[in-house]
């Protein structure tokens, strides 16, 4: 069964959800952030039998992020499980200066995120999933909003999936097959 130490967790089983346990793991530098345990009940003879599965996202905050969902009949093991998921997926992302090199929106399912680049100073401006998953890949300013589905599954790999078609100036120039000379980051003005 599961043991809280903490008696304003034990009050409820909402208080699960959104949990912001971070973990740092010291050997490969990886930083876990809990985004969402969810508590299922199997009604059998005996009463009810409940499971946990937990949905984590990892990252290095130096562009490597991972996203991990697990199940199991123990909160910790849930959360375990999920967390060797993320380690295995990690993901490079193309990010500038702390910063989106543009703006873009990523779907799945039914969630939708518009993720836009902000200017240095302007923090992180995401909430659930979202704000979890810019700290970890190492994101400091960027605007973003949830504009589909609100269930912490989908936000998140709708956010995985605008980060991953992210592209960077010269990638992009590369595929083009063009090249270009050394530009600021500023838009440049005609004289």
């Amino acid at each position: 069964m599961l043991t809280l130490k903490n008696s304003k967790e034990r009050s409820t089983s909402r208080s699960l959800r959104g949990t912001n346990r971070q973990v740092t793991d010291p050997k490969n530098s990886l930083t876990d952030k809990v985004v969402f345990i969810n508590r299922c009940a199997k009604v059998v003879k005996g009463g009810r039998r409940f499971s946990f599965s937990a949905l984590i996202v990892s990252g290095d905050r130096q562009g490597r992020v991972g996203v991990g969902f697990g199940k199991a009949n123990e909160v910790s093991e849930a959360i375990r499980k999920a967390t060797a998921a993320a380690h295995k997926r990690l993901l490079n992302i193309a990010i500038t200066e702390k910063t989106l090199p543009h703006e873009v929106i990523g779907e799945f399912g039914g969630g939708r995120v518009l993720l836009r680049p902000a200017s240095p100073g302007t923090g992180v401006i995401a909430g659930g999933g979202v704000r979890a998953m810019m700290e970890v890949v190492g994101i400091r300013d960027v605007l973003a909003k949830s504009l589909g589905s609100s269930n912490p599954t989908n936000v998140v790999k709708a956010t995985l999936n605008a980060l991953t078609t992210l592209r960077k100036r010269e990638q992009v120039s590369q595929i083009r097959g063009k090249f270009q000379p050394e530009l600021s980051s500023d838009i440049m003005t005609a004289p």
